[in-house]
């Protein structure tokens, strides 16, 4: 318990530095409301040579229609894919965003005592926005929420509308994460006057916008904060230790009431910190792993609290999954027994709304997630969208939650400025999602030239930062370099490696993936000593197109390639392998070049989430691994190796 006290002690205290508090995710209750603000927004992009017209004219200063012609952009998506225009598809600068809003007279009476707060889900790349022409906020990055408390802004106004602004940038420079370059391309006798182009060093197209949900919440001027939760299991007993931070008041009373799934009181206590004993908890598993996957408590955090005299109450809902994470040499444990990772990569990527949060589209990639038998995914290469992790919290998806830091390949993406932003988005990503069970490591970067000198000092310092904020999951990041010259790797946990055997190396040569995939694993486990997940495999495959005997491109290429690579790691996952991640779940859209055709046909899946032969193949392995484990979990903490292992029916 002594270890679970101070873990939880240090993730709190760690995130605490932070002006702007608790990030908690918006929740509706008895004492807080939200407004949805989605759907059309005003938009403009800002055409001038500078890009700075916007600020020049002070377009945040009055409605944006009278700055000049404004189309209607919904909100969230990328602005993209919307129209029929080219120029603004590849856009790079500032664009203008505005909704006004008709904010409930009721929260804005005199003593109504209610803080009003305006949420961003996400906003590519670097925002500023305001309210009623006065700034209230701004935001370097583009993958994770970011709110103002807003209600000074709107004394007075009740019954009018209120205006808000955004503004957002998606240039990339070598200090953003992830990073890029603007060239100038000067040569006036082959580009216009000033013309300019973005380069990344990343696979996939760089949608901008407000890809989330927007919205207004309330809650009483003395409020719940922030709520840190770890889980632990002594005995038969589970132990939940919870801190909550409390803003707006001294005096006041805290009650926790922790319930089961079906509503009924599991353990209660009160005060800011305290350890919650559950005997025989219900554990939170994987997909396919219980017949109960997913399994959530909620723990409800009530606030008494005095202000001039008055008692002002306030309440939230935070889930909770009783689950411990460990590694070892070999194996990677949840809740003390081993979990293999059979599952995917993803994009957050669609026809026309590009990034844009979509709830069909969510839906229909979980329902294709349990169809195909994947029990985890990587967020390669940002963070996802809290609604998802709260989806995979209840379903059972175990999530390597990744920062947004690829494409770093240069040696001035290791400096100082850089490391500190990387930082800083570390402390956001582990704020917003420290509470999901279905989260059960950070990836600090993907693909980095971490054989570079300087990544040794780097990625020491972001991984040991890492650890600093969350000492209970362990920390990785995923590399394409030698295994013998990687600066990153005695610093992770998991090794995660990245290969493309008979596709960028050899391509066409099926018959070197064996020999070339065994020494990899062999080479890596040997130097490093620690267990292995291959987190990235695959071949671009054309959907329809066919050849035999297997050649690149077609559909019996890619099901040939995986069945190389399979063959190893079925040898492996007896040793030392711990997961296999399949790039990609779906093609996704990428920049124009050469090598491209709309976008990387590595999926599984089309675009429009329709099924490549291999599907079918991955589908059959990942059932065939999912039933062949002989140690399938009951219930409760113990007894977990069954006589006869549960077969799970594919359906």
């Amino acid at each position: 318990m002594a270890w679970l006290l101070a873990a939880a002690a240090l993730l709190a205290t760690a995130l605490a530095g932070r002006p702007a508090g608790g990030l908690l995710f918006p929740r509706a209750s008895p004492s807080r409301e939200l407004q949805e603000l989605g759907g059309l927004w005003r938009f403009r992009a800002d055409w001038s040579p500078g890009r700075q017209a916007g600020f020049q004219e002070r377009w945040f200063a009055r409605p944006l229609r009278q700055s000049g012609p404004v189309i209607d952009m919904p909100v969230p998506s990328s602005f993209n894919e919307i129209t029929q225009d080219l120029d603004l598809r590849g856009y790079i600068g500032w664009v203008w965003y505005e909704k006004e809003v008709l904010v409930p007279a009721r929260w804005l009476l005199p003593d109504a005592r209610t803080r009003v707060v305006l949420r961003i889900g996400s906003a590519h790349y670097y925002s500023i926005v305001w309210v009623n022409g006065a700034q209230v906020t701004e935001h370097e990055g583009g993958h994770l929420p970011f709110e103002a408390e807003v209600g000074r802004f709107l004394l007075g106004t009740a019954g009018e509308p209120c205006r808000i602004t955004v503004a957002v940038n998606n240039t990339l420079t070598p200090y953003t994460l992830p990073p890029g370059t603007i060239e100038y391309l000067k040569d006036e006798s082959m580009y216009p006057k000033g013309y300019f182009v973005q380069n990344t060093k990343f696979d996939f197209f760089n949608y901008a916008g407000l890809h989330r949900p927007v919205l207004l919440y309330t809650t009483p001027t003395a409020y719940i904060d922030d709520i840190t939760v770890t889980t632990d299991l002594m005995g038969n007993v589970g132990l939940l230790q919870y801190l909550v931070s409390i803003r707006g008041s001294t005096h006041y009373t805290l009650t926790v009431t922790l319930c089961d799934g079906d509503g009924a009181v599991a353990a209660t206590g009160d005060g800011l910190a305290g350890v919650l004993k559950v005997p025989n908890p219900i554990l939170w598993w994987p997909y396919l792993t219980h017949e109960r996957p997913g399994y959530l408590y909620s723990l409800k955090v009530s606030l008494s609290a005095e202000v001039d005299g008055e008692i002002l109450q306030d309440s939230y809902t935070q889930p909770v999954g009783f689950r411990t994470v460990a590694v070892t040499r070999n194996q990677f444990l949840i809740n003390g027994k081993p979990f293999y990772f059979h599952g995917v990569n993803k994009h957050e990527d669609a026809d026309i709304r590009g990034k844009g949060l979509d709830w069909p589209l969510i839906v229909k990639d979980f329902n294709l997630l349990h169809w195909l038998g994947a029990n985890s995914f990587r967020t390669s290469h940002y963070p996802y969208a809290e609604e998802i992790l709260e989806l995979c919290d209840a379903y059972g998806i175990v999530v390597i939650s990744e920062c947004p830091a690829v494409g770093m390949r240069d040696s001035i993406n290791f400096g100082n400025k850089s490391l500190q932003h990387h930082l800083v988005v570390m402390e956001e990503l582990i704020r917003r999602d420290k509470n999901h069970p279905s989260v059960v490591m950070w990836s600090v970067a993907n693909e980095p030239a971490s054989e570079l000198p300087p990544a040794a000092y780097y990625f020491k310092t972001v991984i040991a930062h890492t650890k600093a904020l969350d000492p209970t999951r362990p920390v990785t990041f995923v590399s394409n370099a030698k295994y013998d010259r990687d600066q990153g790797a005695p610093y992770v946990d998991v090794i995660c490696v990245n290969s493309y055997f008979s596709w960028y190396h050899d391509p066409g040569h099926l018959e070197v993936i064996q020999l070339q995939l065994n020494a990899q694993f062999e080479n890596w486990y040997k130097t490093h000593q620690k267990p292995i997940i291959q987190s990235e495999y695959g071949a671009d495959t054309i959907a329809g197109l066919h050849s035999d005997p297997p050649l690149m491109f077609s559909e019996e290429y890619q099901s040939a390639m995986l069945k190389q690579y399979h063959a190893v790691l079925d040898r492996k996952r007896t040793e030392y392998v711990i997961g296999e991640l399949i790039w990609n779940f779906a093609d996704f859209m990428t920049g124009e070049a050469v090598t491209r055709v709309l976008g990387n046909k590595k999926g599984i899946f089309t675009r429009q989430r329709q099924p490549k032969s291999a599907a079918f193949l991955l589908r059959e392995r990942y059932w065939k691994l999912a039933n062949e484990s002989s140690c399938l979990a009951s219930p409760k903490y113990d007894n977990v190796c069954l006589p006869a292992a549960q077969v799970f029916k594919q359906t």
